[in-house]
């Protein structure tokens, strides 16, 4: 059976895109195609670049996106890579990007992919199978110092020096080798009433892993620093956040783009050069409806920020 996934924000994502039938558009995080198909079924003469990093979510979504033919062109790779790899396809500028940053639900649901803290699994976490750095390097040979700072950082986990700590003293024993070990060592480590908390205690420490693992706050950034660059005029820029740490960087890249200005604030004119290259098109995130959240939980912490390229 094929795995199923819930595409977030779906109808606010097609509308934010303004698509046109003979436009050019990305899709940089294909998952299993429901943005792309939402968005190739509007096509007549245009194009859309599908890119994934993880293969089997390509594979998939090729089958998903067949009826579309010559409309989809799909990519193995980073959509932190967008901008150079529309120059090897010899694409100068495209009408619109979606970018959804969160895990799709076949790479938590799959529990051999490792990433889900609720099934036993080798330690793992790839989204991309290729890539060479796993979770279980993370847990098993990145110093205590780093694992500590990661865990507040990327997972805001209030117990991370406990945690970093015992994962440390474990590995000492012998490697951790599973997502169930590693799930104890981290109880372990938390007191009582933390244990007692409606979260799973793992949660926060699995998405800290996570995007070490796959560098997705770097992967975000380059894509906020260089992805505009390839919209034409009147083209829209749609990103889906999941945590706060994502949004702060696609907030913070829209407005260095909006409002980059260093200039004092008393200067009659700007002598600093910056020429303004996005608007926002909402000036607050767009979030799930209440229905949208009921039916599919996962949605409930999204956020979709859209800008436009002047």
């Amino acid at each position: 059976m094929e795995p199923k996934h819930v595409s977030v924000l779906l109808n606010e994502c097609i509308e934010a895109l303004n698509i046109r039938p003979d436009g050019i558009y990305v899709d940089g995080t294909l998952g299993l195609g429901g943005h792309s198909s939402e968005i190739a079924k509007r096509l007549t003469t245009g194009l859309l670049i599908g890119i994934d990093r993880d293969e089997t979510a390509i594979e998939r979504a090729g089958a998903r996106l067949a009826p579309y033919g010559g409309r989809v062109r799909l990519v193995h790779g980073n959509f932190s890579d967008v901008s150079s790899i529309l120059d090897r396809l010899g694409i100068e500028a495209v009408d619109g990007m979606l970018f959804d940053l969160g895990v799709s639900s076949p790479q938590l649901d799959e529990a051999h992919r490792g990433f889900s803290y609720m099934q036993d699994a080798p330690l793992d976490m790839r989204m991309d199978g290729s890539a060479s750095l796993s979770a279980h390097d993370v847990v098993n040979t990145w110093p205590e110092e780093r694992l500590k700072r990661i865990l507040y950082d990327y997972g805001e986990e209030r117990y991370a020096p406990r945690i970093a700590a015992a994962i440390v003293h474990a590995r000492q024993e012998s490697a951790i080798e599973t997502t169930l070990e590693l799930v104890e060592i981290i109880r372990s480590a938390m007191p009582a009433a933390a244990l007692r908390e409606k979260q799973h205690p793992a949660k926060r420490s699995f998405q800290a892993i996570r995007i070490a693992v796959n560098d997705e706050l770097g992967a975000v950034q380059t894509m906020m620093d260089t992805a505009p660059d390839k919209l034409r005029p009147g083209g829209r820029l749609a990103v889906i956040s999941f945590h706060s740490l994502e949004d702060r960087i696609v907030k913070n890249g829209i407005r260095r783009r909006e409002d980059g200005c260093t200039c004092p604030r008393d200067f009659p004119v700007c002598t600093c050069g910056f020429v303004q290259t996005l608007k926002s098109v909402s000036r607050k995130p767009i979030l799930p409806s209440l229905e949208e959240q009921i039916a599919n939980p996962r949605a409930r912490s999204a956020k979709l920020r859209v800008a436009e390229h002047i």
